[in-house]
């Protein structure tokens, strides 16, 4: 306990206790208390007739921290074994986080990890999204290392913000560079359209290509011009943002991973090897790929389809990876139980996995347990808004499977998270539930949500603690 000499208590986290700086907690939010010679900005105020400085979680603050204590600042991680995305999407999860990763220390954690559309749903930035894993990490005193993740973004404006914003790994989404439309034109169409190219040619077409293991890539010549009419624009794509971004003065800023999963095309082995193989040519250095896998990966739910097929093929395109020396990149890997131990076997335990929306969910499952009253409105203001949150997510939800929250007890309401339609809808409503507002200007939830959410912030963090170890837990298959 840390008391003024005015009065005013203070809970010490006993974690955070450092040479002049510790971290504490007032009812309402937390503060560092500070040597003043270390010139944080704040309050001045005495304590046992000592002076300090009451300095609150301000971007400036969070600077002088990271300059003094230098393992709260994100670094590059990508390099490690395992790795786990944990995006906090409320700036409230890391706690939670870092228990898991304590009791796993042979995983390492990519903290913030935020994308464009996140931020803009949920009105942050990348600074605050780093300020306030780094002010969790201090808090915790979790010294082991630890990234932050500019997810998906698509621009050379997203990936320079995302750098100088602290960012050490940057996600590129290619979506809007892959051509969806080919996978389903017939061989004559696909002969038509493409564009003879003879260099690529004598490379690919009709050759194989032995990557170990006992795997062989072969290219025959419908496969060869279907997959450069896919995949030749993200690739160039990713070659321009290495080289006029990623790399500054012959040196790499960021670990960079090239995600090709956020598309309707399923990325056949033959596909990925292609890719891999266009950006090793052309000296681009990729950490991690994202492959859109077989089946469905949707939001805050478990894996939609063939659980062998899912694993023959992974077995495929983790064997390229380790061929050119990078990891497989799991996209929302939230909830996707049935295939964490296979994802763990056949990257023989070296991967990455990106978890983010299943920690909304179990803020709000803390929300039906905690506050009934205030979930119930949520819920039903979701209902709502589901048709316009679809704009961003695509989902197979069946409103017509959630029970009527009207005919549900208290006491059954934390069942919804239980069932995949009410998972996701809540899961992609979570910016419209967060930015919805009452006539007179004020949040309609998100006030009420956070006060809830600060009271009752062990409980949080002992869901994700057990909620995300169930996926840690699962795919190193202990």
């Amino acid at each position: 306990m840390f008391k003024t000499s005015d009065g005013r208590q203070f809970d010490i986290y006993k974690d955070s206790v450092n040479d002049g700086l510790c971290m504490v907690a007032a009812e309402d939010k937390d503060y560092f208390i500070a040597d003043p010679a270390l010139g944080f900005e704040g309050e001045k105020v005495s304590a046992d007739g000592k002076e300090y400085t009451l300095a609150p979680l301000c971007h400036a603050n969070a600077v002088k921290m990271r300059a003094l204590f230098p393992w709260t600042t994100p670094t590059r991680v990508l390099d490690r074994d395992k790795t786990v995305g944990v995006g906090d999407r409320l700036g409230i999860a890391t706690d939670g986080h870092l228990r898991v990763f304590k009791k796993y220390p042979e995983v390492t954690p990519i903290l913030a990890q935020q994308s464009i559309r996140e931020l803009n749903l949920t009105n942050r930035t990348f600074a605050d999204v780093i300020d306030s894993a780094s002010f969790a990490v201090f808090r915790c005193g979790y010294k082991t290392g630890w990234g932050a993740d500019g997810d998906h973004v698509k621009t050379a404006s997203e990936v320079s913000y995302a750098l100088e914003s602290g960012c050490t790994m940057i996600t590129l989404d290619c979506s809007e560079q892959i051509d969806n439309t080919i996978e389903h034109l017939s061989k004559e169409q696909v002969f038509s359209k493409y564009v003879p190219n003879k260099d690529l040619e004598d490379i690919y077409m009709n050759k194989s290509f032995d990557v170990g293991e006992g795997v062989v890539i072969s290219f025959d010549e419908e496969l060869y011009k279907r997959t450069v009419l896919i995949y030749s624009k993200a690739i160039e794509h990713a070659i321009d943002i290495f080289f006029n971004k990623i790399i500054s003065n012959g040196k790499q800023l960021a670990d960079f991973e090239v995600s090709i999963d956020e598309t309707m095309t399923p990325t056949l082995p033959a596909q990925h090897f292609f890719v891999a193989n266009e950006l090793v040519r052309h000296k681009v250095r990729v950490s991690t790929v994202a492959p859109r896998f077989c089946g469905e990966f949707q939001k805050g739910i478990d894996y939609i389809g063939d659980i062998k097929q899912f694993s023959a093929e992974m077995k495929i395109h983790a064997a390229i990876s380790r061929h050119f020396g990078y990891k497989i990149s799991i996209h929302s890997g939230s909830d996707k139980f049935s295939i964490f131990p296979s994802a763990g076997k056949e990257t023989k335990g070296r991967f990455h996995l990106k978890t983010a929306g299943t920690n909304w969910l179990e803020a709000m499952k803390l929300v039906a347990i905690k506050d009934p009253s205030l979930y119930r409105a949520v819920h039903k203001y979701a209902l709502t808004a589901f048709e316009a949150a679809t704009a961003y997510y695509h989902v197979t939800t069946d409103l017509n499977k959630i029970p009527n929250i009207d005919t549900l007890t208290d006491a059954q309401l934390p069942d919804l998270f239980k069932l995949n339609d009410s998972r996701q809808l809540i899961h992609i409503t979570y910016g419209l539930i967060l930015n919805e507002k009452n006539k007179d200007g004020s949040y309609a939830f998100k006030d009420k949500l956070y006060t809830l959410w600060r009271k009752y912030r062990e409980e949080y963090a002992q869901l994700l603690f057990d909620h995300i170890g169930h996926h840690v837990k699962d795919i190193l298959q202990k």
